[in-house]
């Protein structure tokens, strides 16, 4: 049924189709209005879950932690500074092999105080062995949702399925929300692989020594791997149900490109727009957009630039010292492969800025006259920058 949904609401059905039994949750801007939906529907009986009101985002993971374990299906949501703070249980979560899904939406780090889009807070969570799914519209927020429950539960991982700040989470658009025996026949009841038992007790998070701790961590990144082959195989059972799919990555235009966008979330569907007007004007522009983080597809990435003559990453977020994250990750993917095209970064839309089509056109301008990059990153879009004495 077509309804007309903000992006955040579009996780809330997600999770309600899902049947989630556990529910624990900060409100913490943008991501509030996610789970404000579900405690209504919990309060009104919409939901079978328990909605846990916790006092911190580290409570918050905590209380879930807990949930999983007992061998129930879980989800939170939470953003920016609120995200940051669970850090440490995010560790804690993966590394117990817990099937969490978690709604992140993307905001800026503080100081200064910013509540708008900005990548870096998910991005710097990109080492704790979470897998991490971005999405461009709400359609693509609900399906990934719904899939990531699938996902998790499949590999034991927990997954991070992460939308653009209110570009996304406070947006309303037409999305098709599936009936609920249409994704019982899709997402099956969650069974763990183990859990709390009373009558079959073992302990969990032990002291691990050195003869050990090795190969469990080696256990999680053939789980991470196992995780890419995983999601393909869930895509066809989510498209052969629904007729909807969106890949690892999703490439536009990119048969013939001479030059390649990389994109992810909402500022690929203004890199779209851009890109109709390049081509209606003969020029060879094509875009990557890039679903996956984590597991990073490599090989798709590969294949799809292979024949292009350069490549521009449009970061959203920034790693200080080192450049954009994903301009890094995609010249680590194409550093081995012989005759690979050069790469060129660019920052734009830090804190909520605005990108438009005529700053991407703009960046497709400086990549084509340029013939190597002469940054790691190019920072679009900013005002007069003055140095304090």
């Amino acid at each position: 049924m077509k309804r007309v949904l903000e992006g955040s609401h579009a996780v809330a059905e997600a999770v309600r189709l899902a049947k989630v039994q556990v529910i624990s949750a900060y409100p913490i801007t943008p991501q509030t209005h996610i789970v404000e939906i579900l405690s209504e529907y919990c309060t009104k009986g919409l939901m079978n879950a328990r909605f846990l009101r916790v006092e911190s985002e580290h409570s918050c993971m905590a209380a879930l932690i807990g949930a999983q374990t007992a061998g129930v299906r879980t989800f939170t949501a939470t953003s920016g500074q609120g995200l940051a703070l669970m850090h440490e249980l995010l560790h804690w979560a993966s590394g117990a092999r817990l099937p969490i899904v978690m709604a992140e939406v993307n905001r800026a780090l503080a100081p200064g105080w910013n509540i708008w889009v900005d990548q870096t807070d998910s991005l710097a969570q990109r080492d704790t062995g979470w897998i991490q799914m971005y999405c461009e519209d709400g359609q693509e927020v609900l399906d990934s949702t719904l899939q990531a429950f699938y996902l998790a539960e499949s590999v034991n991982l927990p997954v991070m399925v992460v939308l653009d700040a209110f570009y996304l989470s406070h947006t309303y658009e037409p999305v098709d929300v599936p009936g609920q025996e249409a994704v019982d026949r899709f997402l099956p009841p969650y069974v763990p692989k183990f859990q709390l038992d009373t009558a079959h007790p073992c302990g969990f998070g032990p002291l691990v020594a050195p003869g050990d701790y090795m190969e469990m961590r080696y256990h999680i990144a053939m789980a991470m791997d196992d995780a890419l082959i995983r999601f393909g195989e869930i895509e066809d059972a989510f498209a052969a149900q629904f007729n909807r799919r969106y890949g690892p990555v999703e490439a536009i235009e990119c048969e013939d490109a001479e030059i390649i966008f990389v994109t992810t979330g909402t500022l690929t569907s203004t890199c779209r727009l851009a890109l109709q007007d390049l081509r209606a004007k003969g020029e060879k522009a094509g875009i990557l957009k890039i679903k996956l983080l984590r597991p990073f597809p490599y090989e798709r990435i590969r294949e799809e630039l292979k024949g292009a003559k350069k490549v521009a990453v449009i970061d959203r977020n920034f790693s200080f010292g080192a450049g954009g994250i994903f301009a890094q990750e995609v010249r680590a993917a194409l550093c081995n492969t012989p005759d690979h095209p050069p790469v060129f970064g660019f920052i734009a839309g830090i804190g909520g800025r605005d990108v438009t089509p005529e700053m991407l056109t703009e960046i497709y301008r400086q990549t084509k006259n340029s013939d190597a990059p002469q940054k790691e990153s190019v920072w679009m879009g900013l005002h007069e920058v003055k140095y304090a004495d």
